[in-house]
């Protein structure tokens, strides 16, 4: 289908296919459109794959914008081949290897952005030659080794360089001089050491200089008095020292101010930004004293005291002209940090867990590449470890970027606040703030989930460890999750406070704890029922397209028509017939315009044995193990493991039938599957390693034709 696009021969010069939700892996056909072709644009989609090789056909290209996709493998090293390219934007994908160097060909580029990536390697110094950069972002990667000073001589860069979130070693370059336009520059989250150069003070029009998370030492150069136009300055979490520079009483535009957890010393002024608690951050520097009581600080002694009277008349007027001056307050609450020091937990009201921005930070370690154990549609999701008692802790941070992000939060929110099972995800907190950046940060901490998503154990993904690729789940342990899963939307469409649908059910959103058992998880689509009446006030369907994902969301989304639980209950069916066959929804392997309900509809039950997952065909059974089943020619209908087998597909057929009306209610689901359970395993009370290896032997050898 692909090679019949039609588009290799037209003259089309703009392909724009952005905020859809298109699956599916990048097709290769691309690199024989047209040359013709000068703008490719397919961001916020489902698209994966590899960029294709020959990406560098498209020679006359000027925009090619991949953003927020699930792209994975390296960057063709033909990109260099696209010199009329203004902008690329690949953020948010899986994208690994190197830089190519011949990214340095790209000479017409104004904007580069790679961040949220798994890029690694060193920062190739040939981008030094794109002499034309207003912009560059490759921060939240692997990236090592020092700063090429190229990529700090480049005086066109003038709206933002972003290098945080990396492994990025050694000094920073005194080539950062000739960044005499540049509005941001952020190096957080680093390994860099050293003195910071005195050569930062020619950087007169920086309104952003983020250096925290880095090994910096000495001093703060007295040449930064010359950016006097700094709104925000973050030098945390590095081993500074030396006096707090009085020139930062003078920079009436700096709103944000975090000195914390370095070895700073002496006496903190009380004017300018230092007069305002929420906007200035001075903790973990133990030499420090003085300044307003809401900074915590001790009292200075006569000898760093002199100026004592004259302080406590400043401290008055600060008082006076703190009330009279709110609107002032108000703006520069954009950029106060404790506000995630108290997280809202608006859906952990009565959570006894409170977490700061910092603490979570340190849990995941920076929120790390090494700690990336998932991702969606509206951001990350990372491992952590608590300080305070080593928990592990999974948290979900909101990519506020992406349009839909804060309202995917606020329904999460929602829809957490009323509900409470055994098999829902266990959420331990909510923090909504700022992050050192002064950004807005929103981000759900949940009970972290030892095994994994669903998704990891029926599918084999690319870039797992080889002990993840080799597990794989048995028949009774899918026959467990099952029942969970069910039980769990039983809970929330009819025993919860409110009904609730979650809308967006699939195996990436089916958690499994440290005994294999499901919770559903992921909320952010989710809409309340209050009576008989949907809450709209969270989330509105209508400026988020299609809810659901393809494959799992009811046709009659599609079509316009109101949510209702019946359409948890598609997805379901969904889910269920994917868990026993093995195979996605999406599968290419799937005939052409074969469902994967008329797949399953059309083998059951003469051929039954040809749509199994071969996993449960393969399964090792205790001393051996069976392969190359072959279909025997027996009459098994009457065989009660058979019969169990294709009654679980059965309701998998019966809760995804087309009309809303047909299909099951959950309730008598999970009466059925638990019925089924109980015929094949009466006696067994717990769930076990291994737990159905007679009853699959039984299974297996009925069908190579040795009898039961």
């Amino acid at each position: 289908a692909r090679a019949k696009l039609g588009l290799y021969n037209t003259k089309l010069e703009v392909l724009v296919l952005s905020e859809n939700n298109f699956g599916g892996v990048f097709p290769e056909c691309i690199s024989n459109f047209s040359t013709t072709l000068l703008h490719l644009v397919m961001e916020e989609n489902k698209i994966w794959g590899r960029i294709p090789y020959g990406i560098g056909n498209l020679i006359n290209l000027e925009v090619l914008g991949i953003s927020q996709n699930q792209l994975s493998g390296p960057i063709p090293i033909h990109i260099g081949r696209l010199q009329k390219l203004t902008i690329f934007d690949a953020r948010i994908n899986f994208l690994n290897g190197t830089i190519p160097y011949s990214i340095g060909n790209l000479t017409m580029l104004t904007k580069l952005a790679l961040d949220f990536n798994n890029l690694q390697g060193n920062l190739p110094s040939s981008l030094g030659e794109c002499q034309n950069l207003l912009e560059m972002g490759l921060s939240h990667n692997n990236l090592g080794g020092p700063i090429p000073p190229q990529i700090l001589g480049l005086p066109s860069m003038s709206i933002s360089l972003d290098l945080s979130s990396n492994n990025l070693t050694g000094d920073l370059p005194v080539a950062v001089e000739q960044l005499k336009h540049l509005s941001e520059f952020h190096v957080s989250q680093n390994r860099l050491s050293g003195l910071l150069p005195n050569k930062l003070g020619n950087c007169v029009s920086l309104e952003k200089l983020f250096l925290d998370g880095n090994l910096f030492e000495g001093p703060i150069p007295l040449s930064l008095s010359s950016l006097r136009g700094l709104e925000a300055l973050d030098v945390s979490n590095n081993n500074l020292s030396g006096w707090v520079p009085e020139f930062l009483v003078s920079f009436r535009a700096l709103k944000f101010l975090n000195l914390s957890f370095n070895d700073f010393e002496g006496v903190i002024l009380s004017e300018g930004v230092f007069k305002n608690a929420s906007a200035t951050f001075v903790e973990g520097n133990n030499k420090l004293c003085g300044g307003i009581p809401e900074l915590h600080l001790l009292r200075c002694n006569s000898k760093t005291s002199s100026n004592t009277s004259l302080r406590l008349i400043i401290a008055v007027v600060v008082v006076v002209l703190g009330v009279s001056s709110i609107p002032f307050f108000v703006l520069i609450m954009r950029f106060r940090k404790k506000k995630e020091q108290q997280p809202t937990t608006t859906c952990a009201e009565n959570s006894l867990l409170q977490l700061s921005y910092l603490s979570i930070l340190r849990a995941t370690n920076g929120f790390s590449m090494q700690n990336l154990v998932g991702s969606g549609s509206f951001g990350f999701v990372y491992k952590g470890v608590l300080e305070e008692n080593g928990a592990f802790i999974a948290v979900k941070v909101f990519n506020l970027l992406i349009r839909g992000a804060s309202r995917s939060f606020l329904a999460e929110c929602e829809a957490l606040k009323h509900i409470r099972h055994r098999n829902l995800v266990k959420v331990l907190t909510a923090i909504s703030g700022f992050d050192y950046q002064g950004n807005d940060f929103k981000a759900l901490v949940y009970e972290f989930m030892e095994n994994g998503s669903l998704e990891d154990w029926l599918h084999r993904s690319t870039g797992m460890h080889e002990l993840e690729t080799t597990r794989k789940l048995n028949f009774f342990q899918r026959v467990n999750v099952a029942i969970d899963v069910a039980h769990a939307l039983e809970y929330l469409h009819h025993h919860g406070e409110t009904s609730i649908i979650h809308c967006d059910i699939k195996p990436s959103n089916i958690l499994l704890d440290e005994e294999m058992v499901g919770h559903i998880s992921d909320f952010g689509l989710a809409k309340i029922f209050f009576g008989d009446k949907l809450n709209y006030s969270t989330n509105q369907s209508s400026s988020l397209g299609l809810r659901g994902t393809v494959g799992y969301a009811p046709p009659e989304y599609g079509m316009g028509s109101e949510l209702s639980t019946k359409g948890d209950v598609y997805s379901y069916g969904i889910l269920l017939l994917e868990m026993f066959i093995g195979k996605r929804p999406t599968d290419e392997r799937l005939k052409e315009g074969l469902s994967i309900r008329n797949f399953v509809e059309t083998a059951l039950p003469e051929r039954m044995i040809e749509i199994i997952d071969p996993i449960l065909l393969q399964e090792r059974v205790r001393r051996g193990t069976i392969a190359d089943i072959i279909l025997s020619g027996n009459n098994l209908r009457n065989d009660r493991h058979f019969w169990c087998l294709t009654s679980i597909l059965d309701i998998g057929l019966a809760c995804s039938f087309e009309s809303p009306s047909e299909r099951m209610d959950m309730s008598d689901v999970v009466i059925k599957l638990c019925s089924i359970r109980n015929k094949l395993y009466p006696t067994r009370l717990r769930r076990e390693e291994d737990m159905d290896l007679s009853a699959l032997k039984r299974i297996i050898l009925l069908f190579i034709g040795r009898g039961g």
